[in-house]
């Protein structure tokens, strides 16, 4: 990764993440709700991972010869991404973005694949959603209020609502699977043509 841009440098996010990284190895495991979408049929076009971490997510797409945007806070996780993907002859297929997702913003490209586990903003997924192309997936997961039982601090605004996220859907999506699973829950969703 190159220099951490200056307005990430005393970052909370981008400190807490790297402190976890830093104390784990390798690539993450592809997630569930990745494997189901890329199992699926989606439109010609690339994948954003958000909030991807040291994703096997996003080394799941690029081997299926899906460019991939993994966007992430973590310039440790992106690194490790990285690597593995250079070690896997992938790293021609993933572009590695350093960058808070509360500010950032898809450039024009339309994606096949817009995904993101583990995370939630309201205002991030409203962006997320229109960076999907006509007839692709849209994939999430994110905490719900009833995680806040087990984790009572995780921020109330981290976890989704009921109805959430399918809710917040604009038109045009048709909810293909919404569960519950754990104190998360998962979203696949298809934009229509």
């Amino acid at each position: 990764m190159e220099d951490v841009p200056a307005e990430l440098a005393g970052h909370p996010d981008r400190l807490r993440w790297n402190e976890k990284y830093a104390e784990s190895s390798g690539p993450s495991r592809a997630h569930p709700l990745a494997e189901r979408a890329l199992s699926l049929g989606m439109p010609d076009g690339g994948v954003l991972d958000l909030a991807s971490g040291p994703s096997g997510s996003a080394l799941l797409a690029a081997w299926t010869g899906r460019r991939v945007t993994a966007v992430d806070i973590s310039e440790i996780a992106l690194a490790r991404l990285g690597a593995e993907a250079r070690r896997r002859g992938l790293g021609p297929l993933v572009t590695l973005v350093q960058a808070d997702l509360g500010g950032w913003r898809p450039g024009p490209d339309r994606y096949a694949l817009v995904l993101c586990t583990g995370f939630w903003d309201r205002a991030v997924f409203e962006r997320a959603a229109g960076a999907v192309l006509s007839g692709g997936l849209l994939a999430w997961e994110a905490f719900t209020e009833a995680a806040r039982r087990d984790r009572p601090r995780l921020p109330a605004a981290w976890c989704l609502k009921p109805g959430e996220p399918a809710s917040l859907l604009p038109d045009g999506f048709t909810v293909l699977d919404q569960y519950d699973d754990g104190g998360k829950r998962r979203l696949l969703a298809r934009r229509g043509d």
